[in-house]
Order: structure tokens, then C-alpha cells, then sequence
């Protein structure tokens, strides 16, 4: 089993271990505009072409996927720190790792197109356009947060994004049901359902898999593959770990998830399958987690110290961007340096913001449970207790 193990790993590790995938092929001298890179070939799942294995990257969306990453992972460490200072509590599950994957997706996408995704959606909400304020407020339950304060880190929204879903693969029949409504408008929108590989094995993602394809529905099931269900390594817990493959009837797609620009390119490639009336993809992103699966997991139970070293040293995706640029000179190492030091003053005031703003009135606690209805009463802990709802 350690052995199973360690080989799933280790392929995380040989997608950057390639040279060709870092290597730059077209870069001029002295602040490129643009530059172009191989990247991995994604493996594929009855397709005949996936996405190219080349692609350019100019140094303003080198610079803004910098920016964006490293924010997240700013802002999960801090989440980490408030957690353990008690301004959190309950649930936190953190994403610092796989910031590739928030990042890259969005890339893919328009900001017309939908998403929905688990329970670890900071990063995700982040990369949707929600302010580090707005999601550190809501992590500690204030009038400032996304959601005022009301839904805490499992239950975060934004335009064109769902949450942020409590029950472990119930966003997929979801995001099944707004990829139904894109079809139903007709405006050539895509949905992004996200699952963990813990989730991949719950009935109800097999469920809306039959639904979208028979409806051919514009679907990107993307299954984020971090290797661990909670605390059970998905060869422990899966009689296949070829998640690509999981919709059968359904085509499908392998990724380097650690890699921006491979995670760009394969959404790119699912949107314009699903915008072209084909039907659902599957798209399997692998990735990693430095945290354990939420902050009452240390991480290091079911896995050793050394392999969470591993990957940070070989294939951290902010680090493998970053030397990627600067090998090509599309930016400097003191760019990058005066962005971490601006992204650190970002994280610091939401953070400040996040522990001194109020929390909600009690009166409010019924508020917003309809987007457009007439005022109306809900009862409390007891039939004596009542709260009034407003939309």
C-alpha cells in the first residue's frame, strides 16, 4: 500500500521534474511581453485531441496569475493564524497548494460562465473577485462578510459563483442544474462543478453525470485530486483512481494541476467542448494540499513530513510560475519581491478589518433567506421567539 502510495505522489512530482514542461521555447531579451512554454500533455479519455502542449503566457497575465496565488496562499495562512487565535471557528478547510487550480480555472473561463464547487472554496472565491476582506469577515462571522457574516467558510457567494456546499459532493447534482439553465437561456455559458477525489465516489456525482449526458448539458466536472479523502489516500479508498475516466459515458481529461498555464489551457479546451453542444466533460486537475483536510487535521497522521517537503521544494505552482518568468524575462525577482510585499499589507488589513468590524445584529438573523419576498416572520428557539425576514 505504501508503495501505491508513493507512486501517486511521485507522479504529482513527474510532471514538473520534466524540463520540456518549464523549458522556454520563444523569449526575447529584457522585459518580454510574451513568452511560450510547453507544457504537459494532458492524458485523455475518449478524445481524440485535447488541449495544445504549448501556450503563451504575457507578462501581464503572468504578473496577475502571480498576484492572484500568491493572495490566496496569503490569505489561507492567516486564515490558519485566526483559526488558531479562536476568530474562527468551526469548520476551515484550507486550500494553500492548490492555487494553480483556482486560478487556472478561472483563467479558462468567461466571467459569465458559473461555478460551484465544495466545502474548500476560499481560494475559489478569491479568484471569482470576492475581496480578501470580504472572505476573512466571513470566516469570522462579520456584518462585513460575503455573506454577512451568516455563512462562515463552507458557505460563501459571489456573482456567478455557488458556494462554497457543506454536504460532500452535493454540489454536483447542483451544478448539473445550473448547467441545465445555461442551456435553457441559451447564452453559451459553462458550468465549473467542483468535487474533491474523496467526493468522486458518492452516488450523487454518478447521478448527475447520467443527467448531464443525457441532457447534454454544458458540464465541467472537475475533480480536484489531492490524493487524500480526509485522511484516506484515494488508493486506499478507490477501486480506480483514474477519475478522468469515471464518466464512462462521458469523456474526459487528466491535468497537471500544480501548473497555471496546463490548468488554463485544459479549461479552455472543456469550455469550448461544452459550449459547442458535445455535452458534459470530466476534467481530473492533480494537485496537492499542504494542510490536512481542515484545521483539526494536522496532515501528518496518514502521510510523512518529508513527502508534504517534497512537493513544496518540486512542485509548489506559485514558485514553478515565478522561476518560469524570470527565466524568461518576462519579470524580475524585485518585482516579485515588491508584489509579496503588497499582497502581505492586503492580507494584514483584511485581517485587521476581519477582527474589529461588528458582528451581525441578532435581528438580522433571519434576513436574506428569499432574494425578492414581502417581509415575513420566522420563529426562533422558541414559538415566543420571533425574527423578522427581509430580502
Amino acid at each position: 500500500m505504501k508503495k501505491m502510495l508513493a507512486a501517486a505522489v511521485s507522479r504529482v512530482l513527474s510532471r514538473v521534474a520534466q524540463k520540456p514542461a518549464s523549458g522556454v521555447l520563444v523569449a526575447s531579451c529584457n522585459y518580454s511581453n510574451d513568452a511560450t512554454f510547453e507544457i504537459k500533455k494532458c492524458d485523455l479519455y475518449q478524445l481524440e485531441e485535447g488541449p495544445p502542449v504549448t501556450t503563451v503566457l504575457t507578462r501581464e497575465d503572468g504578473l496577475k496569475y502571480y498576484r492572484m496565488m500568491q493572495t490566496i496562499r496569503r490569505m489561507e495562512l492567516k486564515a490558519d493564524q485566526l483559526y488558531k487565535q479562536k476568530f474562527i471557528r468551526g469548520f476551515c478547510h484550507l486550500c494553500d497548494g492548490q492555487e494553480a487550480c483556482c486560478v487556472g480555472l478561472e483563467a479558462g473561463i468567461n466571467p459569465t460562465d458559473h461555478v460551484i464547487t465544495s466545502y474548500r472554496a476560499h481560494g475559489l472565491c478569491s479568484a471569482r473577485g470576492l475581496s480578501v476582506r470580504a472572505i476573512l469577515a466571513e470566516l469570522t462571522g462579520r456584518r462585513g462578510g460575503c455573506a454577512k457574516g451568516k455563512g462562515g467558510s463552507m458557505h460563501m457567494y459571489a456573482k456567478n459563483f455557488y458556494g462554497g456546499n457543506g454536504i460532500v459532493g452535493a454540489q454536483g447534482p447542483l451544478g448539473a442544474g445550473v448547467a441545465l439553465a445555461c442551456k435553457y437561456k441559451g447564452k453559451k455559458e459553462v458550468c465549473l462543478t467542483l468535487y474533491g477525489d474523496g467526493a468522486a465516489n458518492q452516488g450523487q456525482i454518478f447521478e448527475a453525470y447520467n443527467m448531464a449526458a443525457l441532457w447534454k448539458l454544458p458540464c465541467v466536472f472537475v475533480c480536484e485530486n489531492n490524493l487524500y479523502g480526509m485522511g484516506t489516500s484515494g488508493e486506499r479508498a478507490a477501486a480506480s483512481t483514474d477519475y478522468y475516466k469515471r464518466g464512462h459515458f462521458i469523456p474526459g481529461l487528466r491535468v497537471d494541476g500544480m501548473d497555471v498555464l496546463c490548468v488554463r489551457e485544459a479549461t479552455r479546451f472543456a469550455a469550448d467542448y461544452c459550449r459547442s453542444e458535445k455535452g458534459p466533460i470530466v476534467m481530473e486537475l492533480q494537485t496537492y494540499r499542504y494542510h490536512g483536510h481542515s484545521m483539526s487535521d494536522p496532515g501528518v497522521s496518514y502521510r510523512t513530513r518529508q513527502e508534504i517537503q517534497n512537493v513544496r521544494s518540486k512542485s509548489d505552482p506559485i514558485m514553478l510560475l515565478k522561476d518560469r518568468m524570470v527565466n524568461s524575462k518576462l519579470a524580475t525577482v524585485e518585482e516579485f519581491k515588491e508584489i509579496d510585499v503588497e499582497v502581505r499589507k492586503e492580507i494584514d488589513d483584511a485581517a485587521n478589518f476581519a477582527t474589529t468590524d461588528p458582528e451581525p445584529p441578532l435581528e438580522e438573523l433571519g434576513h436574506h433567506i428569499y432574494c425578492n419576498n414581502p417581509p415575513f416572520e420566522v420563529r426562533g428557539a422558541s414559538q415566543w421567539i420571533k425574527f423578522k425576514s427581509l430580502s
